[in-house]
């Protein structure tokens, strides 16, 4: 089986320039002056050097791997195992929240690829195998079971996302390889390691894999799946008394699916296709996972009592993004000569708050560079009900680094 499979497990390194400035007095042995004296001296262009793994899951050179590992790189370079030089690749698209990335090396024959599997069926103690380059080290191979099929943890920005929690090694030169079953199929993308303890490794789901890969693939982006639900937080009182959290159902947008299925402002979701839900951010960001068209079986609760309501989700509405952007934090944004300039500001919203100011410019979102109207779209898509959202906001030739909320 790791004969079939191993050919279709590729070894990624990245390159990466990156501008730094050389401290004049740097050896006082005392990071506080290192950093300081690091402004004087002369800046210069450095290449770095990254690794990690990929796997085939297109015989026409599409990869699948973690957005981490690809998407601040200047070139992208593959090795195909048997092969002595190495490909270049391009990136087809990617996902920083879900992070995950597609890339794509030219080929003249059908490359070996993996076969997709499921994620929605595994076993607690089902045997896993985890396939990477850890080091450079094509092939490297793992065993052990799944420790949790459905293991939830935050994801950094208020959120939650689902993983595949495994005892099968897996080190940073993995990031991106191959989580397969003993049948040889894809079920995981092996993303992260617990840092404080051995045995305990993570996957994204494949279902979640799959569905990004197929849209980055065939519409160049992820498509956002849409339920209808602005969802806040609860109150201290109502979790204390509770003896847990929520997402609190604030606005139920007409004829949307949520509407349709019956959600009422002021129900509180407790679960999500079985899964906890704690928060609102909680809420958004694993409905990130899921795409158009699919049923979520949502558990609330109204009033006292607990009800099971299933909603069909929908392609976002065109436009939404920037209604988000309005509604949730008071910015009416529009395209201009200068870029993308900020129209209107609500007084004592979000964006009143940090001092965003009509005639500001939006020069980044989380790091991605907006030129116009149609970048920040698409980057706000990708962004809706994850918090903090951090912006690069350019104002009399000054840059300021501002967050909502």
């Amino acid at each position: 089986m790791i004969a079939e499979t191993g050919p279709a497990v590729v070894n990624i390194r990245t390159e990466q320039l990156v501008r730094r400035r050389s401290s004049p007095f740097f050896g006082f042995g005392d990071s506080f002056f290192d950093d300081f004296f690091s402004q004087f001296g002369s800046s210069r262009l450095y290449r770095t050097q990254s690794l990690g793994s990929g796997a085939i899951i297109d015989p026409r050179g599409y990869l699948l791997t973690n957005a981490h590992v690809v998407d601040k790189a200047s070139r992208i370079y593959v090795a195909l195992l048997g092969e002595t030089q190495e490909r270049e690749a391009t990136l087809v698209g990617s996902d920083p929240a879900l992070d995950l990335a597609v890339i794509k090396v030219e080929t003249e024959q059908p490359l070996p690829s993996l076969r997709l599997g499921r994620s929605d069926d595994l076993l607690l103690g089902e045997t896993v195998i985890a396939i990477g380059n850890p080091l450079g080290l094509e092939n490297s191979v793992t065993t052990g079971v799944i420790s949790a099929p459905r293991r939830r943890l935050p994801d950094g920005g208020g959120g939650l996302s689902i993983f595949i929690q495994t005892d099968a090694l897996i080190n940073p030169g993995n990031s991106g390889g191959p989580l397969i079953n003993i049948e040889g199929k894809l079920i995981g993308i092996n993303t992260a390691i617990a840092q404080q303890a051995q045995g305990i490794g993570f996957a994204i789901p494949i279902n979640v894999a799959k569905r990004v890969a197929f849209d980055l693939i065939n519409h160049g982006r992820v498509r956002p799946a849409y339920a209808g639900i602005l969802a806040g937080e609860i109150s201290r009182s109502m979790a204390k008394a509770r003896g847990a959290g929520g997402a609190l159902v604030n606005e139920v947008d007409l004829g949307s699916p949520a509407a349709k299925a019956g959600v009422q402002v002021a129900d509180v979701i407790l679960e999500l296709d079985g899964v906890q839900i704690d928060t609102a951010s909680e809420y958004t960001s694993l409905l990130r996972t899921y795409p158009p068209g699919s049923l979520l079986a949502l558990k609330i609760l109204r009033g006292t009592e607990v009800e099971q309501i299933q909603v069909q989700l929908s392609a976002l509405p065109d436009g939404y993004a920037l209604h988000y952007l309005d509604r949730f934090f008071g910015l009416t944004v529009d395209d201009s000569q200068r870029g993308v300039e900020v129209r209107a500001v609500r007084q004592g919203s979000a964006a009143a708050r940090i001092e965003i100011r009509p005639g500001d410019l939006i020069a980044e979102l989380e790091g991605e560079k907006i030129s116009t109207l149609t970048d920040l779209t698409r980057l706000l898509e990708g962004q809706i009900g994850r918090l903090p959202l951090r912006f690069l906001v350019v104002r009399a030739n000054r840059g300021y680094l501002l967050e909502l909320p």
